[in-house]
């Protein structure tokens, strides 16, 4: 049987179909490559609990007002995803040193980021009117006060803090994130809560000087606070890292080991009530496990 061949003009068609396929074929390849080889581009903002204050080692490029440590969780999510970090984290900051120079030569948080930044990492909210340190400075002496007995801080106190949560840690926060989203408009945000300091009742005056009827009061305060982390994140598109779960039984009243923050009394951190490397570490896992990045 004889066989036609093509025709010049067929012949010229396959080979041109041939040649467009082979070419696409490698645009793909090259773009998977470069996707490949290229770290993502990954910043770290926050205050204390990102930065890891009080963890050794510290981090020899940090400022050393910021009190920052290697160990911190954007070293552990950097390290587990082989991100490029870029890491302005610093201790005791609030909302506002994301627009303001926190201290003399520390640029505001927000400069570090681009356009082309593609992942963003956060805890913020915490020192915002000083809600933290109050809760905690006030409630602990005043349960020194009472020899740990009933509920000294609450009966003083009431709802003020809640009300400075929601008032004005909660704009704050949006305002903050809101800001994020204009300096890194393809990032992937992220904002964490604040890992349990206290259990839910109990306590451990031994550890932290919190009369035991203050125990669920404290407890309360910061669950409004993740609360207020948690809307703010919503409202702005932003992901929220929900500890409320992973860090209950892990509190600051917990064994060395086990506890993800360190206690007033009894500790292992220069830098009380504030996460040890285990606690950074979790924080790192829970944050890789909500955003996928394995």
């Amino acid at each position: 049987m004889l066989v036609r061949p093509y025709s010049t003009s067929t012949l010229s068609r396959r080979l041109a179909a041939a040649s467009i396929a082979a070419v696409f074929a490698l645009a793909l390849y090259i773009q998977a490559a470069r996707a490949i080889a290229a770290p993502l581009h990954y910043v770290a903002l926050g205050d204390s609990y990102s930065a890891a204050s009080g963890v050794l080692p510290p981090d020899p490029s940090a400022p050393p007002e910021c009190l920052r440590s290697i160990l911190n969780y954007p070293h552990v999510i950097a390290g587990s995803t082989g991100a490029a970090l870029t890491d302005v984290t610093c201790g005791a900051a609030d909302t506002n040193d994301f627009f303001e120079s926190q201290y003399l030569g520390v640029p505001p948080q927000l400069d570090a980021l681009r356009s082309d930044t593609q992942l963003v990492t956060m805890t913020i909210g915490g020192n915002d009117s000083n809600v933290f340190i109050e809760t905690v400075l006030a409630c602990g002496s005043l349960g020194v006060l009472s020899l740990g007995q009933g509920s000294p801080c609450k009966d003083r106190y009431g709802s003020s803090f809640e009300d400075t949560i929601q008032n004005t840690t909660y704009p704050s926060l949006v305002r903050a994130l809101q800001a994020v989203r204009a300096k890194a408009p393809g990032a992937r945000v992220a904002i964490l809560g604040y890992p349990w300091i206290m259990p839910a009742s109990g306590g451990c005056f031994d550890k932290m000087p919190i009369a035991s009827g203050d125990v669920p009061y404290v407890h309360g305060i910061q669950a409004t606070l993740n609360d207020a982390v948690r809307r703010a994140a919503a409202a702005t598109g932003a992901t929220y890292v929900n500890l409320n779960t992973v860090s209950t039984g892990h509190d600051a009243c917990q064994p060395i080991g086990v506890r993800w923050v360190e206690p007033v009394l009894q500790g292992t951190n220069a830098v009380i009530v504030h996460p040890n490397a285990l606690g950074e570490r979790e924080m790192a896992a829970e944050t890789i496990s909500v955003l996928h990045l394995r």
